[in-house]
């Protein structure tokens, strides 16, 4: 059972999306999806100087960024690290990048994979791999 949202910064929770909606479709899935309970993760290969916006916080059970950890997507390791801040085993995580090597590296440590190309297949896959509604 998949009991973490785990995404990346650059291309999937900025994606504007299709519909011009009021924030990124990803973040409007994120608030959804700790509402209902699952945890949630931010994985970024920034350096160690950026932050996630400050009107963020409290989004995110766990935050990792690579120029903190000295590890970086898709080192299986740095998924294994998510994995573990959340308390969880890998293979009770979704992870969702639009970069098709960083994907397989998630799968590789044992996470689900979703390779983002749009904000709509995004989340028809996310809702149907967590079985619950991700948009308004």
């Amino acid at each position: 059972m998949l009991k973490a949202l785990v995404l990346d910064y650059g291309g999937v929770l900025t994606d504007p999306g299709e519909d011009n909606a009021a924030e990124p479709p990803l973040l409007t899935a994120l608030r959804k999806a700790r509402e209902r309970g699952l945890k949630t993760a931010l994985l970024s290969n920034a350096d160690g100087w950026w932050q996630p916006p400050s009107a963020w916080h409290g989004l995110f059970d766990a935050t990792i960024i690579s120029g903190e950890v000295g590890l970086a997507k898709p080192e299986i390791d740095i998924y294994l690290l998510t994995a573990k801040k959340l308390n969880l085993e890998p293979s009770e995580c979704v992870f969702v990048d639009d970069l098709a090597v960083n994907v397989r590296g998630a799968a590789e440590a044992g996470m689900v994979g979703v390779h983002h190309r749009s904000t709509r297949s995004t989340l028809e896959e996310l809702e149907i791999l967590l079985a619950i509604a991700l948009r308004d």
